[in-house]
């Protein structure tokens, strides 16, 4: 009876736990410019969990955020392991939003509604396959880079557009450490 329970439960439940995880946090900060040609920081950040290469699960991620100092605007880039991929292609991306964003950057072999694509290259790149570098392709711009809501400017820019992509190389550390926080944005340049 007992060793019937055993193959009945425990090795089920054994083989559904996480496994011996290491947990990290990616990301990178570079100066660049926004859509409207003034200089800028962006951050890009996401976390992974890596098992090892006996155990029955890849390694997954968080999606990628990208950000810009002085922008409200953050784009989530997902790739085909996340529930909420997008229907833009292939790869690492982030999808153009009708009437917010438009795409000026056009040819190869993007998906014409993608507007930030990681590893662009590699149509089967994954978050949580990337190590250290990578290749940054943005070909759209915002609609309007800032609205006025309440009395408020809110900026919604985000990184220049171009054909060539940026390389940005990302940091490593184990989640949790005092080495993984992320760097913070100068605000006073945004006044």
């Amino acid at each position: 009876m007992i060793r019937r329970v055993f193959f009945l439960f425990i090795i089920p439940v054994a083989v559904l736990l996480p496994g011996c995880a290491s947990y990290y946090s990616h990301f990178a900060m570079f100066p660049a410019e926004n859509s409207q040609g003034e200089a800028r920081q962006v951050r890009v950040s996401w976390d992974s969990a890596e098992y090892p290469d006996w155990w029955i699960l890849d390694d997954r991620s968080t999606a990628m955020k990208v950000e810009t100092q002085c922008s409200a605007r953050i784009w989530r880039l997902r790739d085909d392991s996340h529930d909420q991929a997008g229907a833009c292609g292939n790869g690492i991306r982030a999808c153009a939003e009708t009437g917010v964003d438009r795409v000026v950057v056009t040819g190869g072999h993007l998906d014409p509604s993608a507007c930030l694509v990681v590893n662009p290259d590699d149509n089967n790149a994954r978050i949580a396959d990337i190590d250290g570098r990578l290749e940054l392709l943005v070909v759209c711009e915002p609609v309007v880079p800032g609205f006025e809501r309440e009395g408020e400017v809110i900026n919604m820019d985000y990184l220049r557009a171009s054909s060539v992509p940026y390389t940005v190389y990302t940091r490593k550390v184990p989640r949790g450490s005092l080495r993984a926080s992320l760097p913070s944005f100068e605000e006073s340049v945004c006044e």
